[in-house]
């Protein structure tokens, strides 16, 4: 097989969607730790001077929550909390638009289908839609390479800002990882793309010399780097209007850069400002977490699970399960184990992840998988050896 180019990209926390993001998911925390059964949907508008919310939201905590503080405290511990790069947390206007979600909805998600046929009481899916997980054993943390450096790229890139190691650096930027396949194995960097937000008076060639020596080389492994690896950064000369000065910014525009790169599909749902009932969220978490439990057993080298959902109805529509050729045994007996082993009902999935909590803000920024600085419940493999027991016991 001819060796095979993959990009993936990430994005940093001062990015504006990602902004918008870690609003939407700072106000589900806000309330969740006060009312943990609380449905929400929390979209979020950027620009200059101003963040809109809009969406709805169930909740009595809803009076008990000052909105508006927290979303100022989030933008100021993103790091506009001054003039230097056009937008100030206690400058900016922020509207509320929230309001309560649709009594035909809340009817469905409250009692599920099946509840109402006189089944065991079960709460119903938040929206119909599929979602997919995917897992691979390339990385440690069993994410794809492009992604997995990506991420580290624009953490890393926040992390010489905010620790004043490079001290001229805005809050917005961008990392784009170009990694050259042979077969499934990354054998090679062929480039990277970062662009960062920065003040006024730096020259190019100071930015272009810091962010290579200071993010790049401390992030890559060596031996992926080589003499004809290409470093583009801040392609454009000049990157000072950043921000959402620079971009209008939205909640759930960057799907991609939050799951695996574009390296496995994606079912088009968004995470951020959503609570654990809205299955575009909590059943992608659910599929992550088979998905690696699968290839941390050794049943596959990769895998991708896809669920489907009817609103209102609590049991998956339909379950698919994919190995790409590298499992063990054939996809259709792993699929038998995944439906004896994992409970996908969105009650079962809330309850067994621990997810009606407030444990998402962190999520927002530099992916929602994969994360080894952050303990996610989706992100365990403690039922890997479960799985690899019903391998040996049934060979």
């Amino acid at each position: 097989m001819e060796n095979r180019l993959f990009t993936s990209e990430s994005v940093t926390e001062g990015h504006p969607d990602k902004v918008c993001d870690q609003v939407s998911d700072a106000v589900l925390d806000a309330i969740l730790a006060i009312e943990p059964e609380a449905h929400v949907a929390c979209e979020v508008s950027a620009t200059t001077g101003m963040i809109v919310l809009m969406g709805e939201i169930s909740a009595n905590a809803l009076n008990h929550v000052d909105v508006e503080q927290v979303v100022r405290d989030t933008v100021r511990d993103i790091g506009y909390s001054g003039n230097d790069f056009g937008f100030n947390a206690d400058g900016i206007a922020v509207i509320s638009a929230l309001h309560a979600q649709s009594p035909d909805i809340a009817q469905g998600v409250n009692n599920a289908l099946e509840t109402r046929y006189g089944k065991d009481a079960d709460i119903g899916a938040g929206d119909q839609g599929m979602v997919f997980g995917y897992a691979t054993d390339e990385t440690e943390t069993f994410m794809p390479t492009p992604i997995y450096l990506a991420h580290r790229l624009t953490r890393k890139l926040a992390e010489v800002r905010k620790s004043g190691t490079i001290p001229y650096l805005g809050p917005d930027g961008k990392a784009q990882v170009s990694v050259e396949y042979a077969g499934r194995k990354a054998v090679r960097v062929d480039s990277v793309v970062l662009s960062t937000q920065h003040l006024p008076n730096v020259s190019h060639e100071m930015i272009e010399k810091d962010v290579i020596n200071k993010v790049i080389v401390p992030v890559i492994p060596k031996e992926l780097l080589d003499k004809n690896t290409r470093y583009l950064i801040n392609p454009t000369g000049r990157f000072v209007v950043g921000g959402p000065q620079g971009d209008t910014g939205l909640t759930g525009r960057k799907i991609i850069v939050d799951t695996y790169g574009g390296f496995a599909r994606h079912g088009g749902g968004a995470f951020s400002g959503k609570d654990p009932t809205k299955v575009d969220r909590s059943a992608a978490y659910a599929a992550r977490y088979i998905a690696k439990n699968l290839v941390a057993a050794g049943i596959a080298h990769q895998c991708e699970i896809q669920i489907a959902y009817a609103i209102g109805v609590a049991k998956p529509v339909s379950v698919f399960v994919d190995t790409f050729g590298t499992g063990i045994i054939p996809d259709e007996q792993i699929l038998k184990l995944v439906m004896e082993h994992f409970d996908l009902r969105p009650s079962a999935i809330m309850k067994g992840l621990n997810l009606r909590r407030p444990i998402y803000k962190p999520t927002a920024a530099y992916g929602h998988f994969g994360r080894d600085d952050l303990s996610l419940p989706w992100e365990q493999i403690n039922k890997a050896e479960i799985l690899r027991q019903e391998i040996l016991k049934n060979a």
